[in-house]
């Protein structure tokens, strides 16, 4: 697999954990969508660890002092419709003035390839940096396609984020887009015949939102 540094796997116990609770068929559509805002948070911590902050001056209970903060507006994440809505309510929990944008893709059943229906970004794009979001990086279609509208807008920087991928998907992610950091909660086995991970935890979207 070409350039694992690019890759970060956040093994934090508490990821992994809430992680192996969403891949229980048996957990209800309720309980999935709460572990999923959940972990996202805990995500957000790593995946903004470089964020940069400037100085301020605040007035503490004693004292006048100098400190830091982060500059949410030049934060953008955006969702891949429909099933990064989970990861993005749950990262926004922590980032709560970031800017937010939307790319609406499906996977053509026959080709795997990813169609766009919708695509909608903040003002000003070349000032931020952009963090994309989606549970499942399976194929890769979704997310290059994804990188590769928002380079046209040439944000400062882009991040993938993702709950879950597999060696196919980050190897295709990469070749398509090497300066592209991936941020996984896991690494699975592999890809099956219909474009799932295994042992994955099934359709992200549908048992977020109780669909089929």
């Amino acid at each position: 697999m070409p350039n694992n540094s690019n890759v970060h796997v956040i093994d934090h116990p508490l990821v992994q954990h809430k992680l192996s609770l969403m891949r229980n068929k048996e957990a209800s559509t309720n309980s999935f969508r709460r572990l999923l805002n959940e972990l996202a948070m805990l995500m957000a911590y790593e995946v903004t660890r470089d964020v940069p902050t400037q100085e301020v001056e605040i007035d503490t209970p004693l004292e006048r002092t100098k400190t830091r903060v982060i500059d949410g507006k030049k934060l953008v994440f955006v969702s891949i419709l429909r099933a990064g809505t989970g990861i993005l309510d749950g990262m926004l929990s922590v980032v709560p003035g970031a800017r937010v944008g939307h790319i609406g893709l499906y996977r053509d059943p026959k080709t795997l390839m990813a169609v766009e229906y919708y695509f909608k970004m903040p003002q000003n794009m070349e000032e931020r940096d952009v963090i994309v979001v989606d549970p499942m990086l399976a194929t890769g279609n979704s997310a290059i396609a994804a990188v590769e509208r928002l380079k046209e807008l040439h944000p400062k920087s882009i991040k993938f984020v993702c709950l879950l991928t597999c060696p196919e998907g980050v190897a295709a992610l990469q070749k398509a887009h090497p300066d592209v950091p991936i941020y996984t909660a896991a690494i699975d086995r592999q890809l099956n015949e219909h474009g799932y991970i295994l042992p994955g935890l099934g359709d992200a979207g549908d048992r977020m939102f109780g669909t089929k």
